[in-house]
Formats: C-alpha cells, structure tokens, sequence
C-alpha cells in the first residue's frame, strides 16, 4: 500500500465565508450535535489525481515480435486491442496465401460458437469481455509466401497477455478534537453525529465514510496542563456505481473524480465550521477541532490477485496487474507476492 501525505495544515485561525449550502450543513451540524468544531484554514496543497489509464481503445494494434513475447494488457471485463499475428516488418507487407492458427492457455483459438475471442480474417486476435482466466501466453503461428514463386515461409509469434484492474483509491483523513472525559457518553454521541453528517454530505457522489479510529487519550499541554483529547481516523471511499443509492452514468462516475469532489466537500463543511465558530460570542464548547491537526493522505491499493510492478509492467506502471504464476496478493496489497508453489495467474492464497 502506498501513501502520499498531504502538508499539515498550519496552525491559526482564519475565517471562511460561506459557500452555498454547505453553511446549512455546517449549521445544522451544530445544532443536532451541540458541539463546535474548528478547523485549519487549510490541509495542504491538492492532490492530483491519477487518470484513469485505458489501453483498450479499438485502434490500438499490437505486432508481436520472434524474439521475445510481447505483453499485452487488457482491462477486466474489457474489449482488448487487436492482437495482430505479424511483426512490425510484415504488417505492411504483401503476404501471399496467409494462414494463422492461434493457440492459448486452454488450446487452439477458434472464432466459431466463441463469444469472448475472435480472429479476424487477417488473422488478429480479438477478446470481447476479458476474464483474468484468460490470462496467459499466446502464441500464432504464421504461414505466408512473400512472392508466388517462393517457397512458404513460418513464424512463430509469442503473446504474454495480462488482464489488468485499477487500484482501488481512497482518501483517509485524521483530526483530533479537545474532549469531555475520556469516560463521558458526550464523546461517543459526538462522534455518531459527526459521521452521519458527513456521509449526508457524501451522499449524492456514491462514496462511504468508514471509521477507523476513535480513541480518548490524556495529553499535557505547555502552560495548559492535561486535556483529554479525541483522536479520530476516517477514510473516505468510492463505491461501485451500480450499488450506489443513486444511478451514476456520466464521465464524473470515475472513482478519482468523485473522490476529489467528495474530499473538496470535507473540507468546505469544516470550513463551514470555522465560519460559524467566528460568529459565536460564548465561551468554546466542551468538544472542539484542535486546530493544525487535519492531515490527510492519499491511498492506492490492488483487489487480491492483483498487483503492480513497474520493473514487469513498464508499460502499464499504474495498473494493477493481474499476478502471474509464482506470484500472489492475499489482500488489498499494493504487490504481487513470491510464491514457488503458486502455478496459476491472479493467485489470491499460497499453498
């Protein structure tokens, strides 16, 4: 799993106006909860998202080679690219009387009554839905006479091709709040209300709040002496679309965009706090955002059976590629794991 921590936020106050419903948000927030909650005037700089990496695109054509097997990447569930049963020196040469015959992982390719993998009349090699057991080495066999009058010529071309995944992306945030009693219910109420407005606020974007830690710890302070203090860990997620409670169509259903959109949302109901905060005249409530203490990181992660290796994968660096035989990933790893006893592609276990 790999992070990428965002700057603290400094430490100080500085005012928000407010911005469009979100202060509603902010204010009905303070009421259900009777809390106040301030916040950093920022969380460092914006992260930028990866885009998504497409390598399936109908004019993507891919030679082989008689040297070595040529990887070709294929996302899951996905059209592949045409995988052409010539090198790059005959693709636009006259071939006189061509055969090609296509063998896979479970034997002869064939087009008839095979609704996952097609061969073309030039002989390229087409998946319509690609599952991971497709998975594996391909190999085509080329028979052609350069001229009528030479003899038939033979090539053997070699394909590795790999099914690939996204990662799985998601946002984990940490604060801290001033607290009642480590023992007092007031933290636990503070703490339900709080994660149900923000997954109110979340809503429409199909993400998810997750709880990863609540803890209430005695801390000194310099010329403050001992504060009880909340220490909060959430990570904030996409869901699939078509399990989200709204159905999601559009070019902004992509996982990363509507992660960005829901952390921008975070962080403009926490400003909205500090906008309210500023207008109170009272004294500060019991439990409060200590001020500095928002950090943020960004995390990527494979699906089980899935990894990625720049060294293996040069040309899909940002994938997660399925892992092949002798490899594994029992859990949402950011690798492929060794395994001597692992014989199959996308093993999840090592036996």
């Amino acid at each position: 799993m790999e992070a990428y921590a965002l700057g603290p936020a400094r430490r100080g106050r500085r005012r928000t106006w407010a911005v469009g419903s979100l202060l509603s948000w902010a204010a009905i927030f303070l009421f259900i909860s009777a809390f106040l909650v301030r916040v950093p005037s920022s969380v460092g700089h914006l992260v930028r998202l990866p885009r998504a990496f497409r390598l399936t695109k109908d004019s993507v054509k891919i030679v082989g080679s008689t040297s070595f097997p040529v990887k070709v990447y294929v996302m899951l569930h996905q059209k592949s690219p045409h995988v052409l049963c010539v090198t790059q020196q005959l693709r636009n040469a006259e071939l006189i009387d061509p055969s090609f015959q296509w063998y896979g992982p479970k034997g002869k390719v064939v087009s008839v009554g095979n609704r996952t993998a097609q061969i073309t009349s030039t002989g390229s090699l087409v998946f319509q839905n690609f599952e991971e057991s497709m998975s594996g080495i391909y190999t085509c066999f080329l028979e052609y006479k350069p001229t009528v009058e030479e003899i038939v010529k033979r090539l053997q071309l070699k394909y590795a091709i790999y099914a690939y995944r996204e990662p799985h992306y998601y946002y984990q945030f940490t604060a801290r709040y001033h607290a009642a009693p480590c023992n007092s219910i007031y933290n636990i109420s503070f703490e339900k209300k709080l994660l149900q407005i923000l997954s109110k606020l979340l809503l429409d974007l199909s993400c998810e709040i997750s709880l990863l830690k609540s803890e209430c710890h005695h801390v000194k302070m310099q010329r403050a002496g001992l504060q009880n203090e909340l220490f909060f860990a959430f990570s904030v997620s996409s869901l699939d679309t078509e399990k989200g409670p709204k159905p999601c169509t559009d070019h902004n259903c992509e996982p990363s965009k509507r992660l960005f959109k829901a952390k921008n949302l975070i962080e403009r109901f926490f400003n909205q706090q500090v906008e309210i905060l500023g207008r109170r005249a009272e004294q500060l409530p019991q439990i409060y955002y200590i001020e500095g203490t928002l950090q943020m990181v960004w995390i990527n992660r494979c699906f089980p059976g899935y990894g990625m290796n720049i060294q293996q994968h040069p040309k899909c660096p940002e994938c997660c590629v399925i892992c092949s035989p002798g490899s594994y990933n029992p859990r949402d790893g950011i690798h492929c794991l060794q395994c001597n006893s692992s014989l199959v592609y996308g093993a999840k276990t090592c036996l």
